[in-house]
């Protein structure tokens, strides 16, 4: 019997040794700092962020949260989707961004007007709807062509909502009554990125959970601290804010006062005072790694094919003249493993 059980306990050695191989391993992981990506609002500058994702993915950095604001929300969130760099280069190149943002109707495009199913088209674009037709008020973009997209691009990967991406992912979104910030953690994440990009007076804003939200620029256009809150320990930031934007001092309380009068107030407050600017600054700051595209020839509206082949590759650029400290990093995540370095050759524009 005594044998028996010495028999018994060497054999269960090897296991005993690999179950706590396992709890080592999976502590270490554990322990591992977190790395959120923080990806900023600027419209058809967005194709920079995508060459900056090719660095990093170079690089080897894990990524375990993304938070993104308008374009940076759409970019965001097809990445927490699975989608990588590389095939997101192609999509950016491959679309036809002026119709997929404007609902443009290219069948229409050669009339200077036309009628279909209450919408008034002028040579394509939606410039008008009665207020018996399907998309509402006039004037407003529903963006649903971006929003079909995006919707597509993630059902074709089996995500439908925020709790089935493969990284954890928030969205800015900007609450236009109250003027105050939104972030966006569950339902469908292309809703979520529709509403995070609706530029005021261009698009319709989307009522999600009974809030009218817009462009989350509005309020927070680099959202490091969201980031953080989600739990990052290191945080990589791409900011796409050209201008060096001034905080506004000047005292405009008669102007509030008035507004508050006819039921605008915080839409005038917000103008008047600006607070995204202070808020941009801060969270600049407070990234660890913060990337800075210079992209000063273009603007949120440069979708055409040749503008956004340049940005990717200028993103790319400046991804690349962050290297050393993505490598940097990589150690940090990853000690004693040796890493391999490849030397990238940087093209100009």
């Amino acid at each position: 019997m005594r044998n028996r059980v010495i028999i018994l306990l060497l054999a269960a050695l090897p296991l005993m040794g690999w179950a706590q191989q396992n709890d080592t391993t999976k502590h270490t992981a554990e322990a591992r700092p977190k790395v959120g990506l923080v990806l900023g609002g600027g419209g058809a500058k967005g194709a920079a962020e995508v060459g900056v994702l090719k660095v990093i993915e170079r690089a080897g950095i894990p990524i375990d949260y993304i938070v993104g604001t308008s374009i940076g929300s759409i970019v965001g969130g097809l990445y927490a989707t699975g989608y990588r760099a590389e095939e997101m280069d192609s999509i950016f190149r491959a679309q036809t961004w002026l119709s997929l943002l404007t609902d443009r109707r290219e069948e229409y495009t050669i009339y200077p007007y036309k009628r279909d199913d209450g919408i008034t088209y002028v040579f394509g674009f939606p410039v008008y709807v009665d207020d018996n037709g399907k998309q509402g008020a006039a004037g407003a973009l529903y963006g649903r062509k971006i929003e079909q997209m995006l919707d597509s691009l993630m059902g074709m990967r089996g995500f439908n909502e925020f709790e089935s991406l493969k990284i954890p992912f928030r969205c800015v979104a900007c609450d236009f009554r109250n003027v105050r910030e939104v972030v966006l953690h569950d339902g469908f994440p292309a809703l979520a990125m529709r509403a995070s990009m609706a530029i005021p007076g261009v698009f319709k804003p989307v009522v999600w959970k009974g809030v009218q939200l817009v462009d989350g620029g509005m309020v927070n256009n680099l959202p490091v601290d969201v980031c953080r809150a989600m739990g990052a320990d290191i945080v990589i930031a791409i900011d796409l804010q050209q201008s060096e934007l001034q905080e506004r001092t000047k005292d405009f309380g008669f102007v509030e006062r008035m507004a508050d009068w006819v039921g605008v107030g915080n839409l005038v407050k917000w103008a008047t005072r600006r607070p995204d600017i202070s808020k941009n600054k801060k969270n600049s700051k407070a990234a660890d790694i913060y990337i800075h595209p210079v992209l000063a020839d273009y603007d949120a509206s440069s979708f055409k094919h040749e503008s956004v082949e340049v940005m990717l590759q200028l993103g790319e650029n400046e991804g690349r003249r962050h290297w050393d400290e993505l490598v940097a990093l990589k150690r940090k995540l990853s000690p004693g493993i040796k890493i391999v370095t490849k030397a990238v050759k940087r093209v100009d524009h």
